[in-house]
């Protein structure tokens, strides 16, 4: 499983729903949990990774702050936003497809999302704060969207030049890399 950096056309791909809950599909959530984890993300949704479906997983960090350390990552399949509130929040996000970059989204600061864990089971979840924000990102990537949409062209230009750099930083990172490695 590898991680899509924008502009990936995978990113731009709306997802679509799941209707199979079986083991291949609570492998590829662990494949992503996996991945998210090693790159010290707080949320990853399929899209990002290059499978079409509605899911997502999250940090339970993002909704319970530093008392949910240790706790298994929650799985979101085909979320719904069934509730979000009028007043608005602008924070700092950033995206694992975006390394490095981080940029002012105004998000709803409160929302409430329907949606089935890997057994097909219903649940509701509140987020608030960090915790809206996050799920509202990832489920902007089941639909597409990635955080740069939510912004100014100017703020979009300075994140897409910044994001320009810091691919090109791993790039390099990468070749020095594979040459020590042939030298060894």
């Amino acid at each position: 499983m590898e991680l899509k950096y924008y502009p990936d056309g995978a990113l731009r791909e709306r997802a679509v729903e799941v209707t199979v809950f079986d083991a291949a599909l609570k492998a590829e959530l662990e494949q992503m949990i996996e991945l998210m984890v090693d790159r010290d993300g707080i949320g990853l949704a399929a899209t990002q990774v290059g499978i079409a479906k509605r899911m997502l997983i999250l940090d339970p960090y993002a909704f319970e702050g530093d008392e949910a350390r240790g706790k298994p990552m929650i799985s979101f399949i085909n979320p719904e936003i069934i509730e979000q509130s009028e007043d608005l929040e602008r924070g700092d996000e950033g995206c694992l497809s975006f390394p490095g970059v981080f940029i002012k989204v105004e998000r709803p600061r409160r929302i409430k999302v329907r949606a089935q864990d890997p057994e097909g089971a219903y649940f509701e979840i509140e987020g608030e704060g960090l915790g809206a924000r996050a799920l509202l990102h990832e489920i902007d990537h089941l639909e597409g969207v990635v955080m740069i949409d939510h912004v100014s062209f100017l703020s979009r230009q300075r994140a897409l030049k910044k994001h320009e750099r810091n691919l090109k930083a791993m790039a390099q990172a990468q070749q020095r890399a594979k040459r020590k490695g042939k030298r060894a």
